[in-house]
């Protein structure tokens, strides 16, 4: 007999982070609002080659430093800073109730059949841990570990930024330096060295505001979504550990609700049924 295939999990929708591209968008307006402002021209500060210079040596500085398995890695998440793909707490612990619910029915071994919808790949492994009979503490352990191993993962890309947000006001320096020296060449017409020396500091404005405006809350950002991540991953695992220890499910709310309480989050009723993946005795 045919072995049926098995659903694919669902996956956690992404929604943009507005906080990001607003917080972009009102730093590069306050900034070129305030040359116009002054008399200048976007034009003034419109020079490729400063840019190939600045964007350039940054990212062969920091090639240099970082291994390019995680540089390849810090490329890809790059999009994490303008997306957010965290699920609300709330949605999170509705999820949790609606598993410690049918487990208590029908024992946990009936989470067998929910977990191809699992949309997040933590809970999945964990229930499905607990499905096999795995010890509480050693399944502790192990997803302790994988949260671990993970949050490492992610600082090491947010330090890719960090890097980058270093050396760039330095590259800068040096494509002013290189513009002045050119400058130099032509001391015989005063006029073109003085509009050489305003071009040759362009430079210097670019790699500041890239490290400033890019890099530097990149890499705070990812940072935030890093502690997020864990944050929601410790819920996870104490729900779960809840669930193979047997606790009634009003208790296991009550013992998650503390994590949004903890964290400063109001809580949200979930309205509307039970989130993607949670069986439908979440409603009882």
């Amino acid at each position: 007999m045919a072995k049926q295939a098995e659903p694919a999990p669902k996956k956690i929708s992404s929604k943009p982070d507005f906080a990001s591209v607003g917080g972009l968008l009102l730093a590069a307006g306050g900034i070129l609002g305030g040359l116009v402002l002054e008399g200048g021209k976007l034009s003034d500060v419109t020079q490729v080659t400063a840019l190939m210079i600045v964007l350039g040596g940054t990212i062969g500085a920091v090639m240099v430093t970082t291994p390019l398995s995680t540089l390849l890695k810090a490329a890809k998440y790059l999009g994490s800073v303008f997306f957010e793909r965290s699920q609300a707490p709330h949605l999170i612990i509705e999820e949790i109730i609606g598993y410690a619910t049918k487990a208590r029915k029908n024992s946990i071994i009936s989470l067998e059949s929910d977990l191809p919808n699992i949309a997040d790949p933590f809970l999945r492994k964990a229930i499905a841990l607990s499905v096999d009979g795995t010890d509480l503490q050693e399944l502790r352990k192990m997803m302790e570990l994988d949260m671990a191993v993970e949050q490492s993962s992610g600082e090491s890309i947010a330090k890719v930024y960090e890097s980058a947000g270093g050396y760039s006001p330095t590259i800068g320096i040096i494509g002013a330096v290189l513009g002045l020296i050119q400058v130099m060449k032509h001391l015989e017409n005063i006029e073109e060295v003085g509009k050489g020396i305003a071009v040759a500091f362009v430079a210097t404005v670019y790699g500041v505001a890239v490290s400033n405006l890019v890099f530097l809350p990149a890499a705070n950002k990812l940072k935030a979504r890093i502690r997020q991540d864990a944050q929601d991953k410790e819920l996870l695992l104490e729900g779960v550990c809840s669930i193979v220890e047997g606790m009634n499910p009003k208790l296991i709310r009550v013992k998650l609700e503390a994590f949004l309480q903890h964290s400063g989050k109001s809580k949200k009723k979930a309205e509307g049924g039970a989130p993607a993946g949670a069986p439908a005795e979440a409603k009882g």
